[in-house]
């Protein structure tokens, strides 16, 4: 049975005489901040010369730094940094200033599971990672509640590194939803797996496939867009809220029929062998290596990828249609 947290489990009061240092201030670094700063905790932000985020940081009430100073200062360093300069942050800035007794926490594995960072053996090595974006982390924060979080624990230097991570969740408001004990390993493969085949890839792909078949079959793209992207979401919230059986229950007997009979035509078992060999490729390390040459050769493939998919029609016709939905702007 898998073991989870809550408030119940956490021990603020483990953070209470420790300085915090949150390094980056994008999605997740700014929600940490200000949720661990509304905690009554001591939360410093370490970022590089000439960041842009340091106005933005200082006018919200956080004291900022730069990376190093902020590593030298604080007890526990969280790395909010993308996963891709990393390592080039902790090299510079965080490893010639750790200490003994100190924590350096990740909220996602890539950078030690794929042994981006190896820290000394006289910190403590943890996780959090709370499920949602950064922008979730704060607005659910700010109304008493949370998102759902996962703990794992690299390197028990103290032997309370366990308990020194749950505080930190509770701090961010994580165990109010619930922290799921887990490993760097199986964050980050899962994690990848999840973005690649199912989440980010796996709908996208999809949803383009569906836009397609119905414009090159005749239909006007606005009814595509609608059908095949717009109402997404609704199908979306469904399952979020309730499961399958409760998205099932709330459609047409028409819909949930045809999710029985022609969905299974459309991902059949041959999506699920290409499944497994995305997910082979996260497990021995070909992506990783992959992504991180890709960023080391300055991320032309990267780049043009992402130029090609911005050019697509759907791309265009939704620009279209949600300048004339302006209330999806107010959309969590």
């Amino acid at each position: 049975m898998a073991k989870l947290y809550y408030d119940s489990d956490a021990n603020l009061e483990l953070l209470q005489n420790k300085k915090i240092g949150i390094l980056g201030y994008g999605s997740q670094g700014h929600a940490h901040a200000l949720n661990l700063k509304d905690s009554g905790l001591d939360v410093l932000v370490g970022l590089y010369a000439g960041s842009k985020s340091k106005e933005k940081a200082e006018a919200e009430g956080l004291r900022v730094y730069d990376s190093a100073e902020v590593t030298k200062a604080c007890d526990i360093i969280m790395m909010l940094v993308p996963d891709m300069t990393q390592r080039k942050l902790y090299t510079e800035s965080v490893a010639p200033n750790l200490s003994e007794g100190k924590t350096i926490m990740f909220a996602h594995g890539f950078s030690i599971h794929y042994k981006q960072i190896s820290p000394p053996e006289y910190v403590d090595v943890s996780m959090i990672a709370p499920k949602a974006p950064g922008h979730r982390v704060r607005q659910l924060y700010q109304r008493q509640l949370g998102v759902p979080g996962l703990l794992a624990v690299q390197q028990d230097s103290s032997g309370n590194a366990s308990e020194i991570a749950l505080a930190y969740g509770k701090g961010i408001g994580c165990t109010r939803a619930g922290i799921l004990l887990t490993t760097f390993k199986e964050e980050t493969e899962t994690d990848l797996f999840g973005e690649q085949s199912v989440l980010c890839g796996g709908v996208t792909s999809l949803v383009k496939a569906g836009f397609e078949t119905l414009v090159e079959a005749g239909y006007q793209p606005e009814s595509a867009y609608f059908e095949c992207m717009h109402e997404l979401k609704l199908i979306v919230d469904l399952l979020y809220q309730g499961g399958m059986e409760y998205m099932r229950y709330s459609v047409s007997e028409t819909a949930e029929y045809g999710d029985y009979t022609r969905g299974p035509k459309v991902i059949g078992p041959e999506v699920k062998e290409r499944m497994k060999e995305v997910l082979a490729s996260i497990q021995n390390g070909e992506f990783a290596k992959e992504w991180i040459a890709e960023n080391d050769e300055g991320l032309k493939r990267f780049e043009a990828a992402r130029t090609q998919e911005a050019e697509h029609p759907i791309e265009k016709i939704g620009k279209e249609l949600r300048n004339m939905m302006p209330w999806l702007q107010d959309t969590v």
